[in-house]
């Protein structure tokens, strides 16, 4: 039984009903139904922090979704485990995939720029600031393209740019 079946939470019950009904009515092929199950019991194994599970059907979406706006957000959503299990280079390469099929994913800009910030962060605990530099100059570039994307958003980083003067807002 998928995943999403099997849920007991009544909110999570109606959206899947929802999302079946809406799997039905609109006009897509078999593959992008169940590249779409998939997905979505990935959101749902990734909400509950079962990540291999997650991990899972993402990959399995990916074989079966040929949406390039689609597999951007799967992609994404791999970035984001990666992210919170603690591998940013393999984060950062997801990031980077899902921006190359969809330049207009602020968070993704956003989560590359925090984990440029942490490594500069890690860089002034080794003792290298010249290399911490270069990562928060990294980070500050990731942040602008978010900001620009998104304007009222990521006011801590707009804080940031500004404290550093790596930024001027108008």
């Amino acid at each position: 039984m998928p995943r999403s079946r099997a849920n007991g939470n009544f909110i999570d019950k109606t959206s899947s009903i929802v999302a079946n009904i809406l799997l039905r009515i609109i006009p897509t092929t078999s593959g992008e139904k169940k590249a779409f199950t998939y997905y979505r019991d990935g959101m749902l194994a990734q909400s509950e922090g079962n990540y291999a599970e997650a991990l899972q059907n993402y990959y399995e979406a990916m074989r079966l979704e040929i949406d390039p706006y689609d597999r951007s957000y799967i992609l994404y959503n791999i970035g984001l485990i990666h992210t919170s299990n603690g591998e940013h280079t393999k984060a950062l390469e997801y990031y980077f995939r899902a921006l190359e099929r969809n330049p207009f994913l602020p968070q993704a800009f956003n989560n590359m720029a925090v984990i440029c910030h942490y490594r500069g962060e890690q860089a002034i605990l080794q003792g290298d600031s010249e290399i911490a530099e270069a990562w928060f100059d990294q980070a500050a570039e990731y942040w602008k393209q978010a900001i620009a994307l998104t304007p009222g958003n990521y006011i801590e980083a707009q804080n940031w740019l500004k404290i550093t003067k790596r930024f001027e807002f108008e």
